[in-house]
């Protein structure tokens, strides 16, 4: 059976393994995606807060964003709870949502002017999210990682297989021989660090698997809500008021603050359907990464129509959202990010040094083929046997 685990554990690492180095890079840049996004590009994110100097309202924020990009419509709105951060906008043009008609723009919000605006396909994660998720190739993209995951579930558990020791053995497979030759490293690099952090790879490979795959979304939706129904809860329907005469964004602001009191980032989405009401969600960073409560806006006048709770959602639901939190290590904040980070250097190092493995154990049998020619031998012709030559 090990044989037969060996083999299939090669044969899927070999046909997985680029697919695998390209998730994984990518996937481990990910994991600390804001932390870097904000230590690298500062200035985008943070503002100077001047003394004695209130924030302009969101609206004429707002307004502004809208006359200086004409031929974009509002996608969100990002307000940060510190009074040292930039309002962000996400701009959109055309209907299709891809990177391509997506801007950034990043406004201080004490002097009202924008600080920078970065079209989406050229925001640096955007970018890496789109190779992790897609390989830059869409849906055909989507699938192929989609079975590279798959196959990289199987090589965890085979590898697993391939790992348990027998009793005098089980010391060795547990520790790494630093001194040891170039080969015995190599191999304990691959096996040894590939069993201590095999849990962790695998809750990335089977939440990695259900983003993917739309018939194992169906499974988790029937086993908890007992139907396979992805009820996606859209916006209310509620008309705009135009021309009001309310600073209706500083109120729906105001309002979110006063329904959910606690810290958190606050984002407002409007809706692509101008009779639908604007969604707008609260991060609650009291609780574990992913936790949105929603509220629901008439547009124009902030009149709250529907309130959503996280913890009303369905179980399903709330599922997705652990995964999500679960698959990106955020779940509890740095201490998992740090875990998830060493799961994803690990699982971009397997293929390198399980290639590694395999050319050794090439060149090993066509070394000892080589010998085996070598010691093969004339003998000298003997007058009693029929035979002229013999070898060893």
């Amino acid at each position: 059976m090990k044989k037969i685990f060996g083999w299939l554990h090669l044969w899927l690492g070999i046909a997985s393994g680029i697919v695998v180095l390209i998730v994984a890079g990518t996937g481990s840049l990910l994991v600390f995606e804001d932390e870097l996004e904000h230590a690298f590009m500062s200035s985008f994110f943070y503002v100077e807060v001047p003394a004695n100097t209130a924030r302009q309202p969101l609206d004429n924020l707002t307004a502004y964003v809208q006359r200086e990009n004409p031929k974009y419509k509002l996608g969100n709105i990002t307000v940060e709870p510190e009074a040292d951060r930039s309002v962000v906008y996400l701009l959109r043009k055309g209907k299709a949502k891809t990177s391509k008609n997506q801007l950034y723009v990043a406004v201080n919000p004490y002097t009202g002017q924008i600080i920078e605006s970065i079209p989406g396909n050229k925001r640096f994660f955007t970018v890496v999210l789109d190779l992790h998720r897609f390989l830059c190739m869409g849906e055909t993209g989507k699938l192929i990682t989609g079975i590279s995951c798959s196959i990289f579930v199987i090589m965890i558990l085979t590898g697993l297989i391939l790992w348990w020791p027998k009793r005098k053995n089980r010391k060795q497979r547990l520790r790494i021989k630093w001194d040891a030759s170039f080969k015995r490293l190599n191999w304990d690099l691959h096996a040894v660090s590939g069993f201590y952090i095999h849990i962790v790879l695998l809750v990335i490979g089977l939440t990695g698997v259900a983003w993917s795959f739309k018939w194992v979304n169906n499974l988790i939706y029937l086993a908890l809500d007992g139907n396979t129904k992805q009820y996606k809860v859209p916006p209310p329907e509620s008309l705009p008021v135009k021309n009001s005469g309310i600073a209706y964004l500083d109120k729906i602001v105001a309002t979110t603050n006063e329904q959910l009191p606690y810290e958190g980032t606050i984002t407002i989405r409007f809706a692509d359907n101008d009779s639908l009401s604007l969604a707008t969600s609260k991060e609650n960073r009291t609780r574990h990464a992913n936790v949105n409560d929603f509220l629901y806006f008439q547009a124009g006048t902030a009149k709250l129509v529907q309130v959503r709770l996280y913890d009303n959602d369905s179980k399903a639901n709330i599922a997705r959202k652990w995964m999500y939190a679960l698959h990106r290590g955020s779940i509890y904040g740095i201490p998992t990010k740090i875990i998830s980070l060493i799961a994803a250097l690990v699982a971009f190092s397997l293929p390198i040094s399980g290639f590694l493995i395999w050319m050794g154990r090439k060149k090993k049998k066509k070394t000892a083929a080589k010998v085996n020619v070598v010691k093969a031998k004339v003998l000298p012709l003997d007058k009693h046997s029929d035979a002229s030559v013999q070898y060893q």
